[in-house]
């Protein structure tokens, strides 16, 4: 998702708005392309525009406003007709609307529930992306989907604390794949790769290959996603989903050796061309595979 920020705040915030926006994206199932604007505020201005725009005279944690008009019972899953009418040629996405978050209501309520600013601006983040893709919470029923959905996307993030979370399905995990996909950079080989790791816990972490000058210095999407997830503490993994264009992206003998030092049992999905998939298995891909116990024996 291309997120379109306009900074109001003392300062940007350090916080994974873009793994939760394609997140949210994968679990409500939207393939095309799409577009946020998103103004991060205080509570200043964000009580201007809810009492000028909603007639509500107090701030708020978090505004939404989307483009998309869905039928009665419909969400962006079931809408790419009305998805496309938002299309904006000049980016390449279908706009879903506008957000604004009040930073300053989102590190009181941060305080409040115990948990960190990043978390809370994450959650409301996600949930005005769910507002954007024609989720509502005005009855118990309606809150509970949407709920479920903002966690399991959170889940995806590696932002929640709701161990009962939906857990991330084969498909989700190649989409968060393709996605990652998008991020490649590759002028060289121009044969782009996106990974999406899943740990035992739930999170998951994505990467893309990125070549260098040098050709040596590249590195596979694979072993990004697998540093990026062991640098934030993850050590179980149990799949990785792999995307690429062209051709079936099986792992390359260095990627099946450093996943071999975490998951020397991982599953392996891989996809290409017109949503083509196969699975396998590390150990079938890395047979005799030499891994840290082999030093220690």
């Amino acid at each position: 998702m291309i997120i379109e920020w306009e900074w109001k705040t003392a300062a940007a915030v350090d916080a994974p708005f873009q793994m939760v926006a394609d997140c949210c994206l994968t679990a409500e199932g939207v393939g095309l392309p799409c577009a946020v604007h998103v103004v991060m505020t205080d509570d200043a201005e964000i009580h201007q525009i809810n009492r000028e725009q909603r007639g509500v005279d107090r701030p708020t944690d978090v505004l939404s406003f989307p483009s998309v008009s869905y039928k009665p019972g419909m969400t962006a899953r079931d809408s790419e007709s009305r998805l496309r009418r938002e299309w904006d040629p000049e980016i390449r996405a279908c706009h879903l609307g506008d957000v604004i978050i009040s930073r300053e209501r989102a590190q009181a309520q941060a305080a409040e529930y115990g948990h960190s600013e990043e978390r809370e601006l994450c959650y409301l983040f996600a949930h005005s992306l769910f507002h954007l893709m024609g989720y509502d919470h005005m009855n118990d029923d309606e809150k509970k989907e949407m709920r479920a959905m903002e966690e399991k996307a959170l889940t995806m993030a590696g932002i929640t604390r709701d161990a009962d979370a939906p857990r991330i399905t084969d498909e989700e995990l190649l989409a968060l794949a393709r996605r990652a996909m998008e991020y490649s950079y590759s002028p060289y080989s121009h044969y782009p790769v996106g990974a999406a790791l899943l740990c035992a816990d739930g999170r998951v972490f994505t990467g893309c290959n990125i070549e260098n000058a040098s050709f040596g210095l590249t590195n596979c999407g694979e072993r990004t996603a697998l540093f990026k997830a062991v640098s934030e503490g993850a050590r179980e993994f149990t799949a990785i989903a792999i995307a690429s264009k062209a051709s079936a992206p099986y792992p390359c003998g260095a990627c099946r050796q450093a996943l071999n030092e975490f998951a020397p049992n991982l599953r392996i999905l891989v996809t290409w061309g017109d949503g083509l998939v196969e699975e396998t298995t590390l150990p079938k891909l890395l047979p005799h595979g030499f891994g840290p116990e082999d030093v220690n024996a």
